[in-house]
C-alpha cells in the first residue's frame, strides 16, 4: 500500500539516537552510528521522531510501504516490558490501567480478569503471587481518575470470552467506586460470570 512513512537522511544523521528514543513504536534502531527505519510496519506515520532530530534528518515521503501493524507494535511492545520486570512478577500483559487497556484483545480470551484499586497493590505484600498470578490486571482508582470505569469494563466483559471476574480494593469508602462500577458492568453485559470482591484493610490483611 502507498502511505506516509519517515525517511532518515544518513548522511545528516549524527547518530545521536534521539529519533530512537522518541520512537514509542520501536521503529527506529541505531545501526553503525547512524539511524535506520529497522521495521516499516511499526512505523505509524505520526512522526513523533521528527522534532527530535537536530539536524533534520527526519522527513515525511509517501511511498509504497507495508501497513501500520499496531498489534505487532503492542506485542513488541510487551516482550521487552517483560524482560525489564523484575523477578517474581506475575504480570502478565501492558498496559494494566483501565483508562489505557484496548476492549478487546488476544489475552482477553479465557481470561481471569482481575480488577483492583491502585493501592491494594502497595498495601498487600503478597499481591503478585495471590491475585496477579494467572490473571490479567486492570488497575484504577475512582477517586483520582475522571469519568466512571462502568462503560469500558462493560464493553470488555460483553466483547470477550471472560471466565471470572475478581475486584481487589482497600477498605476505605471511596474504593467502594470500583466494585460499583464493576458490578454494574457485569450487569450490564448481559453474561453471567463468577465473581468475587476481595477487600483489603489499611494495614496489609485481607478482610474476611
Amino acid at each position: 500500500m502507498v502511505r506516509k512513512i519517515i525517511k532518515i537522511n544518513e548522511e545528516k544523521c549524527n547518530g545521536c539516537g534521539a529519533c530512537a528514543a522518541a520512537c514509542h513504536e520501536g521503529a527506529i534502531e541505531m545501526i553503525d552510528g547512524k539511524a535506520r527505519l529497522t521495521r516499516e510496519d511499526y512505523c505509524d506515520g505520526l512522526g513523533d521522531c521528527l522534532p527530535a532530530c537536530p539536524t533534520d534528518a527526519i522527513t515525511f515521503e509517501e511511498r509504497e510501504a507495508p501497513a501500520y501493524d499496531e498489534e505487532a507494535v503492542r506485542q513488541a511492545k510487551l516482550s521487552k516490558f517483560k524482560e525489564k520486570l523484575p523477578c517474581g512478577s506475575k504480570l502478565s500483559q501492558w498496559p494494566c490501567q483501565i483508562k489505557l487497556v484496548p476492549v478487546n484483545a488476544p489475552y482477553f480470551d479465557d481470561a481471569n480478569l482481575l480488577i483492583a484499586a491502585d493501592c491494594t497493590a502497595y498495601a498487600y505484600g503478597n499481591f503478585h503471587n495471590d491475585f496477579i498470578s494467572n490473571h490479567i490486571t486492570l488497575i484504577g482508582c475512582p477517586k483520582l481518575d475522571e469519568g466512571d470505569y462502568a462503560e469500558k469494563l462493560t464493553q470488555i466483559i460483553a466483547g470477550n470470552n471472560i471466565k471470572s471476574v475478581k475486584i481487589v480494593r482497600m477498605e476505605v469508602p471511596c474504593c467502594g467506586g470500583i466494585e460499583n462500577a464493576v458490578k454494574r458492568a457485569l450487569q450490564a453485559s448481559g453474561k453471567f460470570i463468577p465473581w468475587q470482591v476481595v477487600t483489603i484493610s489499611t494495614d496489609g490483611n485481607i478482610i474476611e
